[in-house]
């Protein structure tokens, strides 16, 4: 019973997830919520919302989505490529697959000095807004957060600077749960676009 419970609330928050572009912790607190449960009921671990967000997109956008994930990693590489000097690597869902439209870009950022990107992006005139956010180990890291245009969806889309010490760079390729690369350098999302189908139409 607690199982099929938390199979359903992934589903619910995969919904939320696609539908309305929540990050997956709120998502799975509002999927609680929506289905009435209290607030202390177990949650699923993101393993199993990645799982659910992958189904609700091939039962519902299996033909938009994957023009819009390519979008949005080509978006992704140009900022990878304009903040090279401080070794970018992208992550979240526009690494991992399963992103759409609604989803913001998180790249992770390993300087020597935390404050050498903030300065590249005033020397560039880029408007931003400081934030912490929860980083690698669940501790707060500086954010530097953006908006940029999509020529190719045609809106702004949400970019998020993670600032992170040299040091922590080793860290942050340790291969995940799945065993996968937790994020990827710019030659690792070139790979993917080569990889990916550049129309929606295409199998």
């Amino acid at each position: 019973m607690e199982n099929a419970l938390v199979t359903e609330i992934a589903n619910v928050a995969a919904r939320l997830v696609v539908e309305e572009g929540m990050e997956w912790g709120p998502a799975k607190r509002r999927a609680v919520k929506e289905l009435g449960l209290s607030a202390r009921t177990p949650l699923p671990d993101n393993d199993l919302v990645e799982d659910a967000v992958r189904e609700y997109i091939g039962l519902f956008h299996a033909d938009t989505q994957p023009m819009e994930l390519r979008a949005l990693r080509e978006l992704a590489l140009v900022w990878m490529q304009r903040m090279q000097a401080f070794r970018p690597y992208l992550g979240g869902a526009v690494w991992h697959g399963t992103a759409t439209r609604l989803s913001d870009i998180y790249l992770s950022l390993f300087c020597d000095d935390s404050k050498s990107a903030e300065i590249a992006l005033i020397d560039h005139h880029v408007n931003y807004e400081p934030r912490t956010v929860t980083g690698l180990r669940g501790e707060p890291v500086d954010a530097l957060s953006l908006s940029s245009r999509s020529p190719v969806l045609g809106e702004e889309i949400g970019v998020h600077l993670l600032i992170y010490d040299l040091d922590d760079l080793r860290g942050a390729l340790r291969p995940d749960a799945r065993g996968r690369a937790p994020r990827g350098d710019a030659d690792a999302v070139r790979k993917l676009l080569q990889e990916s189908p550049s129309s929606p139409l295409a199998p």
